[in-house]
């Protein structure tokens, strides 16, 4: 009976061995993966999570800066009696339609070039050239 105990022994121990080197080679590989993940997010210009909340912040108040100064301008206007002018965006749409016909247009026409102006050549007091 004492061998089979000895041999079941030394397979809990060899089992034993093998479960710590498993649970060393799991937390080997999650480390490898972790490390690839990373790399890959840093090669796809990926911004963390913080910096993109900072931005944010930052942005909404620009923005509400903005509709504030934007409000006291109107205050202002009213105040002056200055009547305010369109939208931008209307104006800006406007433009952008009319800019592609203008384009049209002076594709169709040639460019006319001037021709060269010739550069006369100074001599000096003494008649050579210079």
């Amino acid at each position: 009976m004492q061998t089979r105990s000895r041999i079941f022994d030394d397979l809990a121990k060899v089992a034993g061995g093998a479960v710590s080197t498993l649970t060393g080679l799991k937390a080997e590989i999650e480390v490898l993966i972790h490390q690839q993940i990373e790399r890959f997010l840093l090669d796809a210009d990926m911004v963390p999570r913080d910096e993109f909340d900072a931005v944010k912040e930052l942005a909404a108040n620009a923005r509400s800066g903005q509709e504030a100064l934007e409000k006291r301008v109107r205050n202002l206007e009213k105040k002056l009696g200055v009547k305010a002018p369109a939208k931008t965006k209307a104006k800006t749409k406007a433009r952008a339609a009319k800019k592609p016909a203008r384009k049209a247009a002076t594709k169709a026409k040639p460019k006319k070039t001037k021709p060269k102006k010739r550069v006369k050549k100074k001599f000096s007091p003494k008649g050579k050239r210079a």
